[in-house]
């Protein structure tokens, strides 16, 4: 028997007893008002929140962006003059992309994330290369916690996900807070009624 062998099966042999998970239904961690708890914390971690009835978010989101502006939209429900993301051609393509607009599936409110999935955002690098992300989520998607946010998504969605809460932001380089860093330096988050 190898020496590799030898250290396998000693690992192997000095497992730990299974142990039931615990019981988390003891601790719910539940708001008065999940929205606006949601659109606090959101807030506090750098990102712009707004909550508009649902027939204002067109005219308000053109009002934001303006003009001129290099801008990829996922959302089809609404009708907006911006180009849909093109599947056949490199991510690196979209290397000068001034805003994402993508609809999220669910926010959390204990942490202001909202879950976002390759169904929504179509080309993994979008949420991540443009320079002011814009997320789009209706009101009544806004869940508690992430205990309720995990049972919501399943485990068995199969493909690619991402719990995004914020611009990018780093604290690492001289303990100085950088934004933009390893994504976009722009978050806005719609919270539609």
């Amino acid at each position: 028997m190898s020496s590799r062998d030898k250290i396998l099966n000693a690992v192997k042999a000095a497992q730990p007893d299974k142990q039931p998970l615990p019981d988390l239904s003891a601790i719910p961690l539940k708001f008065d008002d999940a929205v606006a708890k949601f659109i606090e914390v959101l807030s506090t971690i750098g990102a712009t929140v707004k909550r508009l009835p649902k027939d204002r978010f067109q005219s308000e989101l053109m009002d934001d962006i303006g003009e001129g502006k290099n801008v990829v939209n996922t959302i089809s429900e609404f009708v907006l003059d911006f180009a849909s993301p093109d599947k056949t051609v490199a991510p690196q393509t979209y290397d000068n992309l001034d805003y994402s607009i993508i609809p999220g599936q669910l926010g959390v409110a204990e942490n202001g994330a909202i879950w976002v999935t390759d169904t929504e955002f179509q080309i993994r690098a979008l949420p991540f290369i443009c320079e002011h992300l814009i997320l789009v989520i209706s009101a009544e998607t806004i869940v508690h916690n992430m205990h309720e946010a995990y049972d919501k998504i399943g485990i068995d969605n199969p493909g690619f996900g991402a719990f995004i809460a914020g611009p990018s932001k780093t604290a690492d380089i001289e303990q100085s807070l950088v934004l933009g860093a390893h994504g976009p330096r722009f978050m806005t988050a719609y919270v539609l009624e």
